[in-house]
């Protein structure tokens, strides 16, 4: 047991990749998603007590955040309780200032990326974000959702192509 990783450890090098993960997956909600990072770290706490080894605790990790993130979409509360709250478009911004990419997109681009974002089916949001703001090869994306990498490739190829026509929508 020398090589395991400590809890803290594991907590420190995932918390703020889950909980980005999770804000994409359920549509930027910072609250539910702080909720779910959470119950990925209370599972990471039985999980050890119970002598689990994974061959990868980052993609175990993942792998459940993905699996609660489901959950709660499938809850029928949450979507109800989700409406009645703030829109995300109405949200501030964490950063004060746009960053030079954001300014350059423009506010009406980047308004119509996230309305693409959030009108992609749930299986081609969750590959979009784990090929490609996770940085997961696509033999791992289908390793985790149990399908093959062909139709990891095709999800993932509907979800560029509708977030490019969102992007390029205005600018002819």
């Amino acid at each position: 047991m020398a090589g395991r990783p400590s809890y803290a450890d594991l907590f420190d090098a995932h918390a703020r990749r889950l909980h980005r993960l999770c804000r994409l997956l359920l549509s930027s909600d910072r609250q539910e998603a702080e909720e779910v990072v959470q119950e990925v770290f209370l599972k990471l706490h039985k999980a050890q007590n119970e002598g689990a080894e994974p061959l990868s605790w980052g993609a175990w990790l993942t792998r459940v955040a993905v699996n609660l993130c489901h959950d709660r979409r499938r809850a029928g509360w949450w979507p109800r309780w989700r409406y009645r709250t703030d829109r995300i478009d109405d949200m501030p911004l964490i950063a004060r200032e746009p960053n030079p990419e954001e300014a350059a997109v423009g506010e009406e681009t980047l308004r119509r990326i996230w309305t693409a974002f959030r009108r992609l089916s749930d299986r081609q949001r969750e590959v979009f974000v784990l090929r490609h703001l996770a940085g997961w090869r696509t033999e791992e994306v289908a390793t985790a959702h149990g399908l093959r990498a062909g139709s990891v490739k095709s999800h993932l190829f509907r979800a560029v192509r509708e977030l490019r026509a969102a992007a390029l929508r205005g600018a002819s």
